[in-house]
């Protein structure tokens, strides 16, 4: 009981922090700026006249009723903001090359900072033709000027800005944090050939009980940043919508509207940083759960690399696929049951 218990408020934690809590700011929000000049409509008066509860009870109730709505929806809210959904194909494939020309950018700066540390009579023909071609490179050139000012550290944050993107291209999304969330998740394919998207329910149900709080941790700090964001969004439509009311308080709905609009870009940005450890938490349930997961399928992870790829490969194609004959393939790695001795051995 005391597992289950602990289970359930490390659940209930993450969800206030990540949506509740982010909730109930915009709420709060909503109260103080556009409230005020909704309360003269018709069905604003009818909504809090009579037997009202008191002003924080009610923004705690309605927090809470959204911030649940929110965490329920909250794979939809994810999907649109990657990149996935109700997005034109014509708008996804723009975004698609964008990223691509982006991370290809990244590569090249971090490249060229590497080639000019080295003495140019140490260069091989390909390394200074390929050092000239970078200099040729206008956009990579003026980035490049900006680069050579920066000191070590902020250099540095080239190479963790380009570890938020996939290392296959063809796994590119068209937004940023599309690619942030991307990367974790092709992480396990790429290094062991685990599809952790097919898997994932095994792999967390296997898994330490504190590796799993920790990417539990670690997407809460994500979603309150997406809760915000959307949050703030609803809150500056309803401050365009309340300008058309009959009495609008026009100087405060317009900060409503302009304060807003001018974060959601801000919570953005930190929602893609707030991934990295989000990235971090994954990594860890894939290179320590994939043994108690390989145990718990009843398999013998093998002691080299590229015969346990081909164990993943083929459980991901299992767990995918309609049965083929193929699957097979794992019978090697299968854990062998233990021998039961017949009656008579046990007398004897």
């Amino acid at each position: 009981m005391g597992d289950i218990a602990r289970s359930a408020l490390a659940g209930a934690w993450t969800v206030v922090v990540g949506w509740i809590l982010p909730t109930a700011l915009n709420v709060s929000v909503f109260v103080l700026a556009v409230w005020p000049s909704l309360k003269g409509t018709a069905w604003g008066a009818k909504l809090w006249s009579g037997n009202v509860p008191p002003l924080a009870v009610g923004v705690l109730a309605v927090s809470v009723l959204l911030g649940l709505a929110f965490s329920a929806l909250q794979n939809p809210l994810y999907r649109v903001l990657e990149g996935y959904a109700l997005w034109p194909s014509a708008l996804a494939a723009k975004g698609c090359a964008r990223r691509q020309q982006a991370k290809q950018d990244l590569q090249d700066r971090i490249e060229l900072l590497r080639l000019e540390r080295q003495p140019e009579d140490q260069l091989t023909l390909d390394a200074n033709a390929r050092l000239n071609g970078l200099r040729a490179n206008r956009r990579i050139a003026r980035a490049a000027r900006r680069d050579r000012r920066r000191t070590a550290a902020q250099r540095a944050m080239l190479r963790e800005r380009l570890a938020r993107y996939p290392i296959d291209d063809a796994q590119l999304a068209p937004t940023r944090l599309g690619n942030a969330i991307r990367r974790f998740e092709e992480y396990g394919h790429n290094r062991f050939r685990l599809d952790t998207q097919v898997l994932w329910n095994e792999l967390t149900g296997s898994a330490p009980e504190q590796v799993r709080r920790q990417v539990d941790l670690a997407r809460a700090n994500v979603d309150f940043f997406v809760a915000l964001l959307v949050g703030h969004g609803a809150l500056a439509l309803c401050a365009a919508v309340a300008l058309a009311g009959p009495r609008p308080d026009v100087p405060l709905l317009l900060t409503a509207i302009a304060v807003p609009g001018f974060l959601i870009p801000v919570w953005y940005r930190a929602a893609v940083s707030a991934t990295d450890e989000w990235y971090a938490a994954v990594r860890a349930l894939v290179n320590i759960g994939r043994k108690a997961l390989a145990e718990s399928l009843g398999l013998l992870l093998p002691g080299d690399l590229t015969a346990e790829r081909e164990i993943w490969a083929l459980a991901s194609k299992v767990s995918r696929l309609p049965h083929h004959e193929r699957a097979a393939g794992l019978d090697p790695f299968r854990a062998q049951p233990p021998r039961r001795s017949s009656p008579g051995a046990e007398e004897l």
